[in-house]
């Protein structure tokens, strides 16, 4: 070798030892320590998350990934925009489905990190606060299914961050980052408006009522404005039909009793029990701490916001962006707690703290996290708390059990054969899977899959999924009991429990216009 050659060589090596040394130190740094917790979290989504199968929820969106708008009645655009893109880079892996969701709460533990870091937290309390985030149910749970209260959860958090970022510097640009967040907020789930009126309240309340005069805080306005425009004309276009579906959907969970407990369940699932001390001290340092007094526009975000959501009977997760702010105060807070005391205490308060959190962070992911294994006491007990999982269960039976009922059809009847589903989970599975197994497009009357109508040709023979045999009588000439919607774990979830029939139906009894105008439902 030429002595040019191992020159150049040895440089080149120089050279990556430098960049692996700056990365190295990189996370050693404030940030990238946080950083490294986040990718630690991922990292154990991705090695969990592909345990069961689609949620009901997740196979709706999947649908409206297919059919891209500014609107949807459920939802906002966001969601499904990410969805497609999921798609297309990750196809139908549930890991890499959910892998978007597992990364927007983890993000949320660093912002909750640098929000403790703005208060003047250092690395144990930064850490602490980033860790206390994580570990929250709704933050664990939301990192195992793609649905819009993870990315909702991340742009709450972040916007707190910008908050305060903009109280402590006083720059008042950061109104247009915040400006933006509420937009892209809005582009997400609508329960940012809540948010926003929390935070104009909070200006109102403190000190930052000076920034009410500031052309930059008007600026922020009309750029979330501009942002949530888009879907604010679809909603004009459709009649603001997504305000209809979220009446129905509130009084819905009203009459179920889905509003009970909400400030109990704020301690138990908003945030981990083990951490409710941090996030009273968080309260105090941002209401009765001299310290806190530049930020307390947060403090009353939260209790306006929270007084919004116990007036309105929302459901309790619906507040848990705000808590990683508290959290964060707490942390600080905490900290300067433990400074003032002997080592022997500070080791034996340290200890009691973090035992707790590491006992609640592992019963807590056990319960709402996919680690169950099937028929388990685990499982059983999951099963007991909460129905997530069970609804995960039993979609690709569903589809193999249609598309044998399909294929026993004479051939000249498939030809003129439709799928009618009853709800969104079972229209959102058969057009997932279905293709594969040479079925046609399933029809649903639920949410966005009404604008999608009915097949063309209008059907004349139908498999029916969703319906009680005497109901699909009322519809039909003639119907029939063809198989039995079950899964092969016994695992008894809506599906199971409430329609297992798949019905074979004949001759729509009015014409499938009139059919489909009272068709439409919300769910």
């Amino acid at each position: 070798m030429r002595e040019s050659d191992t020159i150049t060589e040895n440089k080149q090596i120089r050279g990556n030892a430098g960049v692996n040394s700056r990365i190295f130190s990189w996370f050693k740094s404030d940030v990238g320590l946080l950083v490294l917790l986040a990718i630690v979290r991922v990292v154990v989504h991705i090695l969990t998350n592909g345990h069961y199968g689609f949620h009901r929820d997740e196979l709706q969106t999947l649908d409206d990934a297919g059919h891209l708008d500014w609107g949807f009645v459920a939802y906002p655009p966001v969601v499904p925009l990410l969805a497609r893109l999921e798609l297309v880079l990750c196809g139908t892996s549930l890991v890499g489905f959910r892998l978007l969701a597992a990364v927007a709460v983890s993000a949320a533990m660093v912002f909750a990190g640098l929000i403790a870091k703005e208060l003047g937290g250092g690395r144990r309390e930064q850490v602490l606060a980033a860790i206390a985030t994580g570990i929250s149910p709704v933050s664990l749970s939301q990192g195992a299914v793609f649905q819009y209260v993870s990315f909702d959860y991340l742009w709450c958090v972040l916007l707190t961050y910008f908050l305060v970022r903009l109280l402590k510097t006083e720059d008042a640009r950061w109104w247009l980052a915040i400006g933006a967040l509420i937009g892209l907020g809005m582009q997400t789930k609508y329960t940012m408006a809540f948010f926003a009126i929390g935070l104009v309240s909070g200006v109102v309340l403190a000190r930052a009522r000076l920034y009410l005069w500031s052309a930059w805080l008007w600026a922020g306005v009309a750029v979330s404005l501009l942002i949530f425009l888009p879907n604010l004309v679809w909603q004009v276009q459709h009649h603001f039909i997504s305000l209809e579906f979220l009446r129905h959907i509130h009084a819905r969970d009203v009459s179920q009793g889905r509003a009970h407990g909400f400030l109990l369940q704020q301690l138990l699932f908003c945030v981990n029990p083990a951490t409710i001390p941090l996030v009273f001290l968080g309260l105090w340092f941002y209401f009765a701490r001299e310290e806190g007094k530049r930020y307390r526009a947060l403090c009353w975000m939260y209790a306006v916001t929270l007084a919004i959501f116990v007036v309105a009977k929302a459901r309790f997760y619906y507040l848990a962006p705000m808590y990683p702010v508290l959290l964060a105060g707490g942390s600080v807070l905490w900290g300067e707690w433990l400074k003032s005391l002997r080592p022997a205490s500070f080791r034996a308060a340290q200890a009691v703290l973090w035992t707790a959190m590491v006992a609640g962070a592992v019963i807590f992911a056990l319960t709402t996290m996919p680690l169950a294994p099937f028929g388990s006491g685990l499982w059983k007990f999951t099963s007991k708390v909460h129905d997530q999982f069970r609804e995960e269960i039993g979609w690709t039976d569903l589809a193999q059990t249609v598309a044998r009922v399909y294929k026993s059809l004479p051939a000249e009847e498939q030809a003129r054969t439709g799928i009618l589903t009853g709800n969104y989970g079972e229209g959102g599975a058969l057009n997932l899977y279905g293709p594969g197994l040479g079925l046609p497009r399933a029809m649903a009357g639920t949410n966005s899959f009404w604008y999608r109508g009915y097949t063309e040709p209008p059907p004349e023979t139908v498999i029916v999924i969703g319906f009680d045999l005497d109901e699909a009588d009322e519809l039909f000439s003639s119907c029939r009991v063809a198989a039995k919607n079950t899964n092969p774990y016994n695992v008894v979830n809506e599906e199971s429990r409430d329609h297992p029939d798949i019905l074979v139906c004949r001759h729509l009894r009015e014409s499938w216009p009139e059919f489909w105008r009272k068709f439409r439902r919300f769910g």
